[in-house]
């Protein structure tokens, strides 16, 4: 990487894909609620992104990632996926401390490196928390997924990822079983108290739609024999 791509810089295009920036333009509060950071500071970053040709930035309107900007921020989202995998699996951390650590190791993880690790991994598809790792050439699987909560009864849902940056929340949902690969069944929902009674791994579990934020899926019979 050039000396224009700081850790800042790193994290600002990291956060700017996330928020879905490489097809759309994503608006400066997003990104300011979104790296923690005030709004005015946001703006002059943004200009300076520009300026290196890292996205496409109108006043009033946004951010946009270039492919340039992609290229980087996908390098990076590699890295951090690559590092909460190689932290769980090697080293034996649990899922809900790893995002922080991997927050600050990616910013010094070298491309030798990088590759290392993927190749002891055996160039894993996924990190932890069921994202896929974008490819060394900066390919970034797209899926058609849905919030778990937007299920209903009778329905047979694969979650498929979890967000990964509140400790809590991944320790509350591994006790219930709600993990990436789990077939979870939709038995029942009551609207007035906003309950879901749903089976996961043989047993019945009851959580509301705030307990299943974060938690993204697919229908089970969608999926390919």
């Amino acid at each position: 990487m050039s000396d224009s791509i700081t850790p800042a810089v790193q994290d600002y295009l990291k956060a700017i894909h996330s928020l879905g920036g490489a097809e759309q333009m994503v608006s400066p509060i997003d990104i300011a609620s979104r790296l923690g950071v005030k709004a005015p500071s946001v703006t002059g970053m943004l200009k300076r992104l520009e300026a290196a040709g890292f996205i496409r930035y109108g006043v009033g309107h946004g951010a946009q990632l270039s492919e340039s900007g992609i290229g980087h921020a996908r390098r990076v989202i590699r890295r951090h996926r690559l590092v909460e995998l190689f932290l769980t699996r090697v080293l034996g951390l649990d899922w809900s401390e790893v995002d922080a650590e991997a927050d600050a190791l990616e910013h010094a993880i070298s491309p030798r490196l990088e590759q290392a690790i993927a190749a002891h991994l055996g160039e894993p598809l996924e990190d932890p928390h069921g994202h896929p790792i974008p490819t060394v050439h900066g390919h970034l699987q797209k899926r058609d997924l849905q919030p778990l909560h937007n299920f209903r009864p009778g329905q047979r849902v694969l979650i498929r990822e979890v967000q990964d940056d509140n400790s809590d929340r991944l320790r509350h949902w591994q006790t219930m079983g709600l993990t990436p690969g789990v077939v979870v069944n939709f038995i029942a929902y009551q609207p007035l108290d906003d309950m879901f009674h749903l089976e996961v791994g043989g047993r019945t579990i009851h959580v509301g739609s705030e307990g299943l934020a974060g938690l993204q899926g697919e229908l089970a019979a969608a999926l390919p024999s």
